[in-house]
């Protein structure tokens, strides 16, 4: 198993690929800081950057900016407005791009001839195909009340995503796109879907919703589950959960 890390994005993204050389993850690395360049909130000579302090316009720039801001415009219209790429009136599209990145990096393995990896950033994963010969990858997913311990294991047929939204490692970061103040109810909604973008921009707009709007919206969106973790310990999850669900 071909296994790195890449500090990159504010983050450290990690790869995990069978039966390749160091050399296959030249093209998915080179993406990262790509985007990194393009998107970044802290680098003042980023697009993104520019074109917050009015010195580009959206047409003056790389055409991936418009593709991905088109992309929270959607993901805002399926969210209710749940999901912004302005939160607390800054752009910021990080809620679709950090997902993004990652899923483009898995992208560019597959297009490669690697169908089988992982690709996780934040501790948001990409999945596909198997760990070994008729063994699914297996994603923890964290416990956000204790440090070093699990909620649950999830694991996929074939191609799969999770993403984790949260105050447990950050603090209070995310913000309800409706008051502007920052969001305190559960203390983690995880996703499952297939591609890592919508998925992370998904479990943002959970969390900004609250648990029981969440899993209702959820329960509704084909093709995604949820698992909600509240402040009491209790755990809840979308009826459709249990497939995903592996022993410990």
């Amino acid at each position: 198993m071909l296994r790195h890390a890449e500090p990159v994005m504010g983050t450290v993204v990690s790869f995990a690929v069978r039966d390749a050389p160091a050399a296959a993850l030249r093209p998915a690395i080179a993406e990262l800081h790509r985007l990194d360049a393009l998107f970044s909130t802290y680098r003042p000579d980023s697009q993104l950057s520019r074109l917050a302090r009015g010195e580009l316009t959206v047409e003056r720039c790389d055409p991936l900016v418009g593709e991905a801001l088109a992309h929270c415009a959607s993901v805002a219209t399926e969210t209710d407005g749940w999901f912004t790429a302005r939160p607390a009136g800054r752009l910021d599209p990080s809620g679709w791009v950090k997902g993004w990145a990652v899923e483009r990096a898995s992208e560019l393995l597959l297009a490669a001839g690697y169908p089988h990896h992982t690709v996780t950033g934040g501790g948001d994963v990409q999945a596909r195909g198997q760990a070994a010969p008729g063994q699914p990858w297996r994603v923890g997913v964290a416990d956000p009340a204790r440090a070093d311990a699990l909620v649950a294991v999830l694991a996929g047929g074939g191609d799969f995503a999770v993403a984790t939204s949260g105050n447990a490692e950050r603090g209070a970061h995310i913000v309800d796109p409706r008051s502007g103040q920052p969001v305190h109810g559960a203390l983690s909604v995880t996703v499952v879907g297939e591609g890592l973008a919508r998925t992370d921009a998904y479990a943002t707009a959970a969390y900004a919703m609250g648990a029981q709007r969440a899993l209702d919206w959820l329960a509704g969106t084909a093709g995604y589950e949820a698992l909600v973790v509240l402040p009491d310990g209790r755990r809840l999850g979308t009826p459709g959960l249990a497939r995903h669900l592996a022993a410990p």
